[in-house]
């Protein structure tokens, strides 16, 4: 950017406020461009000019009707406001070296005696600029080995959780949309398009299951607006459905009716009976946590009706293959578990317990977790936290805060009984494999 457009630069006090932070961290420039606004001097007008954005488009973000997704923006933007690359996720800007110490980077380096393995390696500048000169070409065989990554993503993630998976899975996000910059065949383009959507989901659900919920929920929005691009509806319809999920989790189960309708709604056409069943078991759990129990049983047989039309052959998108039989089965013991059913829900949940997947360490410690709790509603103390210590076994193999923070919520059901043998064994059992429980106010268990 040529330097006459520079504007001031950022107060130190603002790059340093935890504000400004969380709000570049997840790139939520509605609240970045006020508070340059306000804690800066720099006015939209200016921001538009030094970002190379109109002032309408910044009118726009300031209001909230529109995201700035694209990474040629967000590199404008952090080089018209002289925002640090770090605190956007991206790599180091070039002007945030100062002039005295590029200079040093010509004088020869002795490298010390016995490097270890990563001296060798290019430095984040170098390996952009070497792949810019590779000129990536991507072809219907890119885009099947990027699909393959995916599938093999959400694997690990049902094993071992999010956490650690998560760099990678930004990484390559960031490397399709690098590839969306040039214009290519439609077919290829609506194909990175589409796995660009699923690594900003997948994203967003590492997110979501480490209960940091305003980042996921950014992540989901990109996602939302990357399916968008190419009128992706069951997709869509698919992000929608998780974000609903997260706002049950939030305590707002307004919000999570709201965007699971507006899944259905853009679901209406072209959809299998296995998506239509998933959607109307996520409108049961919005209706469970608004405790309408006719309107939760509705749902549920719409359900069942529409799982019951499944076919063989049905071109079901693989980001639905998920929702099986003994995941339709888990899911209705939970909703009703959500009513306090736990008659019709205990049932349910070991029937489909007894056939998940050894391999899915998250499932099995979420499900045995919500078979402890309606035990325990049931009355079956000694039951309830032999099944809850069972969790903890792989609860401990996977990463995932929202597991371990059910197992937390079902220690704090105990408290009435803390005096009894099968309670002290299973807080033993806790405090052994899972860090000590977090002390705060009992809340509504969540789906």
């Amino acid at each position: 950017m040529p330097e006459s457009r520079h504007t001031k630069e950022l107060p130190v006090s603002l790059l340093t406020d935890s504000e400004m932070i969380d709000a570049c961290r997840v790139r939520d420039f509605a609240r970045v461009f006020r508070l340059v606004k306000a804690r800066a001097g720099i006015h939209p007008s200016m921001i538009a000019r030094q970002c190379e954005l109109t002032p309408s488009r910044v009118g726009e973000v300031i209001a909230g009707q529109r995201q700035l997704l694209h990474m040629d923006v967000i590199e404008r933007i952090a080089d018209g406001l002289r925002i640090p690359g770090h605190m956007l996720g991206l790599s180091r800007r070039g002007w945030e070296t100062p002039a005295a110490l590029a200079v040093s980077e010509r004088e020869p380096v002795h490298p010390p005696a016995g490097p270890g393995p990563l001296a060798a390696l290019p430095g984040v500048e170098v390996d952009s600029i070497l792949a810019m000169a590779a000129g990536t070409n991507p072809s219907p065989s890119t885009l099947q080995a990027l699909r393959s990554s995916i599938e093999d993503y959400w694997r690990r993630d049902d094993e071992h959780g999010g956490e650690t998976l998560r760099p990678a899975v930004v990484g390559q996000l960031r490397y399709v949309e690098g590839l969306l910059k040039d214009r290519r065949p439609t077919p290829i383009q609506h194909g990175l398009y589409g796995v660009a959507a699923e690594l900003a989901r997948l994203t967003g659900w590492t997110y979501f299951d480490a209960r940091q919920y305003h980042q996921a929920r950014a992540y989901f929005s990109e996602a939302l607006q990357l399916a968008r691009e190419i009128d992706d509806h069951p997709f869509m319809a698919n992000v929608l459905a998780c974000m609903s999920l997260q706002a049950t989790y939030q305590d707002k189960p307004a919000d999570a009716l709201a965007l699971v309708s507006a899944a259905q709604d853009q679901a209406r056409a072209g959809t299998t009976p296995r998506v239509r069943a998933m959607l109307a078991m996520r409108e049961a759990f919005a209706h469970a946590a608004l405790g309408d129990r006719k309107a939760t049983h509705t749902a549920i047989s719409e359900a069942h009706s529409q799982f019951e039309r499944i076919h063989e052959g049905d071109p079901d998108p693989a980001w639905v293959t998920y929702f099986d039989e003994p995941k339709l089965i888990v899911d209705t013991g939970i909703a009703h578990g959500r009513l306090g059913e736990a008659a019709i829900a205990e049932p349910l949940i070991a029937d489909a317990l007894a056939r998940e997947d050894p391999a899915n360490q998250r499932g099995r410690a979420f499900h045995a977790f919500w078979l402890a709790r309606t035990q325990l509603q049931r009355g079956k103390l000694d039951q309830a936290c032999h099944t809850a210590i069972e969790a903890l076994v792989p609860a401990a193999a996977v990463s995932s805060e929202r597991v371990t923070g059910h197992l937390r919520e079902f220690y704090e059901q105990l408290a009435p009984y803390r005096e009894v043998p099968a309670a002290v064994a299973f807080e033993a059992r806790l405090r052994a494999t899972l860090p000590p429980p977090v002390q705060r106010t009992p809340s509504s268990i969540r789906t």
